[in-house]
């Protein structure tokens, strides 16, 4: 799954032409390794209408304030450079899809 960067995060996530899925993630949060294969399946899966990449919070606190992120993970979903949902904490593969339908 790529990463994004406070640098990068406007081109990769604000002007992409696909809804983006972002990953608020630290290294130490045991949560977050465990939404890593979920989203990476989600990634492969749904590529064609849905971008997901990841930010670590600790070496990007930029735009980690800015979404006034707080607790790892967050799931947020973008759409045309808008924040459209945001989800906190681990969840299963069929929840999370769930999740996102009514914003894809």
């Amino acid at each position: 799954m790529p990463a994004v960067t406070d640098t990068i995060f406007a081109e990769e996530v604000l002007t992409a032409g696909l809804p983006v899925l972002v990953e608020f993630t630290a290294s130490w949060c045991a949560p977050c390794h465990m939404m890593a294969p979920v989203l990476a399946e989600i990634a492969r899966e749904e590529g064609h209408r849905l971008k997901v990449v990841q930010l670590d919070v600790d070496t990007n606190p930029e735009t980690t304030v800015a979404y006034g992120v707080l607790s790892m993970p967050t799931l947020m979903l973008f759409r045309a450079g808008e924040p459209v949902r945001s989800m906190v904490g681990a969840r299963p593969k069929r929840r999370l899809l769930q999740e996102l339908t009514d914003v894809l």
